[in-house]
This record gives structure tokens, C-alpha cells and sequence, in this order.
């Protein structure tokens, strides 16, 4: 799944998704950032557990970034 769609739904002022960010822009993949809280039906879904990483619309990890789950995705 290298050309996978990844998502990460954050907030601004949320030094939990700072963190997060920066743990995943240390890995070789690409991602788009998205603001939960500009988004209605994302707000819904994720509001209280962001930051959120999704694939290909399914949830990887949330809270904190997950590593493995990304690897075992990137290599499938």
C-alpha cells in the first residue's frame, strides 16, 4: 500500500498533535494535514480523540502515532 492515502486530522494549539506530526514526518511517507475542527462531519467522528491518522479512510492510530500499524500498512 505505498501510494496509500494517509490523513491527519489535527487542531491548532494541540501540543499532542504537534508531537504527532512530527513523529510521522520522520518516516518515509507522505500525508495530508486536515483541520478537525474546519471539517463538520471530521469534528463528529474524531472531535475528542485527535489527532487522528486515517488511511485510506480507515482510523491507523490516534493519540499517539503507532508505528507499527503504519509499517505493517506501508509494507502490504
Amino acid at each position: 500500500m505505498a501510494d496509500a492515502r494517509f490523513i491527519v486530522y489535527t487542531r491548532d494549539d494541540c501540543p499532542l498533535c504537534d508531537e504527532f506530526i512530527a513523529g510521522l514526518a520522520a518516516l518515509p511517507l507522505s500525508f495530508e494535514l486536515r483541520d478537525v475542527d474546519k471539517e463538520p462531519v471530521a469534528r463528529r467522528r474524531y472531535g475528542i480523540k485527535v489527532p487522528v491518522l486515517t488511511c485510506e479512510g480507515s482510523v491507523v492510530c490516534h493519540g499517539r502515532l503507532d508505528r507499527e500499524a503504519i509499517a505493517r500498512l506501508v509494507r502490504a
